[in-house]
């Protein structure tokens, strides 16, 4: 297979990267939220259930995580997972939902305090101090942390290939095993360079864009 003909199928391997990693996002990015406001809860039972959760969801290798999620439900309830690319987004998305969470939570209880109360004298609610004080501002000092995870996050999409999920790097290890060729193993890097280049100066203009935030 030429050159070109390559590429086309790397194409749609890298379709389906994509894929993983925009759900995954999706999902995460709201859910670790939720997770970090239950890991600064001031229900102590709530407080340590989810941060055992998060200390067990990254204590565990994705790898196995994504087993976990693909097969034990049907060995326990019966009922497996509708679909391979399913269960890999399950699995990406719970894991990095609690990363997620523990940058959110850092980011929130960096704020000042002072500016909480500052809120309620001025007569606003939590919920508005929270979005309309707090929330930009813990957008800015989270940036660059979040930018490291989402980075990260684009090559771990590779880890889907273990249950036989087709993204990239499991049509170039195809061209490895059925036609003997390997570059196109190699050729993956380039996809992967350019969507993390990509993505790294969408964040550097997000952080330009927040910086009216400095002291």
């Amino acid at each position: 297979m030429d050159f070109w003909g390559v590429t086309l199928r790397l194409l749609q391997g890298f379709q389906t990267t994509c894929l993983i990693f925009s759900l995954t996002l999706l999902f995460a990015l709201p859910l670790g939220l939720v997770i970090s406001f239950g890991s600064m809860s001031k229900i102590t039972p709530v407080r340590y259930i989810v941060k055992i959760f998060v200390w067990g969801i990254r204590g565990i290798p994705l790898m196995l995580q994504i087993f976990i999620v693909f097969y034990v439900p049907g060995f326990i309830f019966g009922a497996p997972i509708s679909s391979r690319i399913n269960a890999a987004i399950i699995a990406f998305s719970i894991n990095y939902a609690c990363y997620f969470s523990e940058i959110y939570r850092g980011g929130i209880e960096s704020i000042s305090h002072s500016q909480y109360e500052a809120g309620q004298v001025l007569g606003m609610t939590k919920l508005q101090i929270f979005f309309r004080v707090v929330l930009l501002q813990v957008i800015k000092r989270i940036t660059a942390p979040m930018s490291n995870e989402v980075i990260t996050l684009v090559k771990d999409t590779a880890l889907a290939r273990v249950i036989m999920v087709v993204e990239i790097i499991r049509v170039a290890e195809t061209f490895a095993a059925t036609r003997a060729i390997i570059w196109p193993l190699f050729y993956t890097g380039a996809f992967y360079l350019l969507f993390v280049g990509i993505l790294t100066l969408m964040f550097g203009f997000a952080e330009k864009k927040l910086s009216y935030f400095r002291a």
